[in-house]
């Protein structure tokens, strides 16, 4: 039972230790896991920060671009304005001069009208011409400078829909980027999973083929240790019975010698009784008799001697024929018993092996069940997870989205508002700058 006792405990020392070990095999596994999580969320959040500064980057060259190109917009239209100015103030000019001979040449021609008359009518033709032009120059500028308000303020328009889309696009860059990042995440999560599940069941079957190993080892010691038991008990039932045939000349010796001497004891009973006898026939018969009585007396003692002698030669012979019969039966009925006793220590040491080996595997069978169990809720918790941060990340793109379109869609309305309030009209189908003005 020591024996048993010690092979336990060292048995349960090795299952410990595989479990400890099993244990920091896991959580070194845990470790790199987690230490994987935190890499990617690091890397993602500097990702999404180079990301916001890239774009705000490029926000702000495509503002300094647009205000260059509304810069260089607003010089040409201006130089061409000026050029059309000066073409239209020369043209101006030569049909100034243009009128002013033809109205000398008609008065040169006109000799009926006094010289005072023709003086006041070229005054007054020259103010008419000088005022009409001046009401054309007005009116040119006036329609320069509503072209160039007008087409100034479409290419702010036209910018800011450029901007917008460019919001727009950053920001759909950054959700796809988030979106991008999250599916990652998800991948590397159920890839955790799955080499978590895999380590789980690998160290479970470890442990387990470990516990049935030791079990069929302490099984068999037990057996070997049962059949040696055997061996052992036989062999000194045999050398007991052994023992005893030697003995048995001895114990017989001494019943012989027993039976031997209450033969002599009654023999000698039987000598005083005959003497007791003798003398007393001797006494009552007469003496002429006394020789016939004697013979007589002597031969019955005789007899009965011989008769006593035989009952003793049979008595020992039916004792040793006894007594070996005896120690026969005595011997098998050992021998029986032994093998019926080992017998049943053998089925009792195969029940109970069973019932450890049965015991054994169904606290397998439930680790397994328990294992898939938590294996299978772990990962419904992951896809619930994952199916939970979709929708967030989803809601948050929709919700995004549409914020800016409608901020966008309010600056723009209050945009052109304001056009409307300024007298320029419907700017969304407005051309592209034309040349001309009247």
């Amino acid at each position: 039972m020591s024996g048993y006792k010690r092979m336990r405990r060292q048995h349960q020392k090795q299952l410990i230790a595989l479990e400890n070990k099993l244990k920091a095999e896991m959580d070194e596994h845990r470790l790199k896991l987690q230490k994987e999580v935190e890499t990617h969320a690091n890397n993602s959040s500097i990702e999404l920060e180079k990301l916001a500064k890239k774009q705000v980057a490029v926000m702000e060259k495509e503002a300094k671009t647009a205000a260059a190109d509304e810069k260089k917009f607003q010089q040409q239209i201006l130089a061409q304005q000026k050029k059309d100015l000066a073409t239209f103030l020369e043209s101006q000019k030569k049909q100034y001069k243009l009128c002013k001979e033809k109205i000398k040449e008609e008065m040169n021609e006109d000799h009926s009208t006094p010289k005072k008359e023709k003086q006041e009518r070229i005054s007054k033709h020259k103010e008419n011409l000088q005022h009409t032009q001046a009401e054309e120059e007005a009116h040119l500028l006036s329609q320069q400078r509503l072209y160039y308000d007008k087409n100034c303020r479409f290419f702010k328009r036209k910018t800011m829909i450029k901007r917008h889309e460019l919001e727009q696009q950053n920001i759909r860059e950054e959700l796809n980027k988030k979106r991008t990042q999250k599916e990652m995440e998800h991948a590397m999560l159920i890839r955790h999973d799955e080499s978590t599940r895999e380590l789980e069941y690998r160290q479970l079957h470890t442990l387990q083929k470990l516990r049935m190993d030791l079990i069929r080892l302490q099984h068999q010691t037990e057996l070997e240790n049962q059949l040696e038991y055997n061996k052992r008990r036989e062999r000194e039932l045999h050398r007991k019975h052994f023992m005893e045939l030697r003995q048995q000349p001895k114990n017989l010796k001494a019943m012989e010698m027993q039976i031997k001497k209450q033969f002599q004891d009654t023999c000698k009973v039987q000598t005083k009784q005959y003497k007791a006898l003798k003398n007393h026939q001797l006494e009552v018969t007469p003496k002429s008799e006394h020789k016939t009585i004697l013979k007589s007396l002597k031969d019955e003692q005789t007899r009965k001697l011989a008769i006593l002698a035989e009952q003793y030669e049979q008595s020992i012979n039916e004792m040793m024929a006894s007594q070996a019969l005896r120690l026969d039966e005595a011997q098998e009925a050992e021998c029986q018993a032994l093998r019926l006793q080992l017998q049943q220590e053998m089925e009792l040491l195969n029940a109970y092996q069973s019932k450890i080996k049965m015991q054994t595997e169904a606290q397998h069978e439930r680790e397994l069940q328990k294992l898939e169990q938590r294996v299978s809720l772990r990962r419904a918790h992951l896809e619930q997870k994952i199916e939970e941060e979709l929708a967030a990340l989803q809601k948050e793109r929709s919700e995004r989205i549409k914020f800016l379109l409608e901020r966008q869609e309010r600056e723009i309305e209050t945009f052109d508002m304001e056009s409307l309030r300024m007298g320029f009209g419907n700017l969304v189908t407005l051309d592209y700058p034309k040349e001309d003005y009247r």
